[in-house]
């Protein structure tokens, strides 16, 4: 028997935290699409390589136990955790949203402290940079994000689009017109109803799942 395809869920927070909105939920909603899941406490205040390595020992694993297509799910800087195991040719496919991308840009200053303290290099900051590791190994990957975003400008998934266009990497590009930063399943709690259409995105990525075969 083939076993499910299986998607570990990375919840935002800055690296400082792990936001629970971002978490079980989804876990839960791609669960319904008929997928396994599970959500990742990776480290945080914790530096450099402490979360990619428990991201590591989580998809070694998975693949021990016998799971053959592996994805990740990342919000903000789980986004980028996840965008880095992808570049690093850990998973299958990688949905990342809102998802911090570049340490070299000024934000998300928050994410790059915790990551990699104050007074990090220039070539530590370029050596996490999603959009500097992306090669044509890179799978398939899912990007949203809201053109309101305060917190992680758009500056972010446009670098990471020109890189994976640049590599001939299959990709799905959204850029919702509204939304706050750390809208999650987009729910009325989260600020959802002033999110117009990025409420769309689980709707839009379960159809790029599907298309990709990954579920009915």
């Amino acid at each position: 028997m083939t076993t499910p395809p299986h998607v570990i869920v990375l919840p935002g927070g800055g690296y400082a935290f792990r936001a629970e909105h971002e978490g079980e939920p989804v876990a839960a909603w791609l669960r319904s699409l008929g997928l396994e899941a599970s959500v990742l406490a990776y480290p945080v205040t914790t530096r450099h390589p402490g979360p990619i390595d428990a991201l590591r020992m989580r998809v070694a694993e998975l693949r021990a136990a016998g799971v053959e297509r592996l994805g990740v799910l990342g919000f903000s800087a789980g986004g980028h955790l996840a965008g880095h195991a992808a570049a690093l040719g850990l998973v299958d496919l990688a949905v990342l949203c809102y998802p911090v991308v570049s340490m070299l840009t000024p934000t998300h200053g928050g994410s790059r402290r915790e990551l990699l303290g104050r007074w990090a290099t220039p070539w530590a900051r370029a050596a996490t940079s999603v959009e500097r590791l992306v090669t044509p190994r890179m799978p398939p990957t899912f990007v949203w994000h809201t053109a309101e975003d305060a917190s992680v400008p758009l500056e972010h998934p446009y670098l990471l689009a020109q890189a994976l266009a640049r590599h001939g990497v299959p990709h799905a590009l959204h850029v919702y017109p509204r939304g706050r930063h750390g809208l999650g399943l987009v729910t009325g709690i989260e600020g959802g109803e002033h999110a117009g259409i990025a409420a769309h995105w689980t709707r839009d990525c379960a159809e790029w799942l599907r298309e990709l075969g990954w579920v009915d």
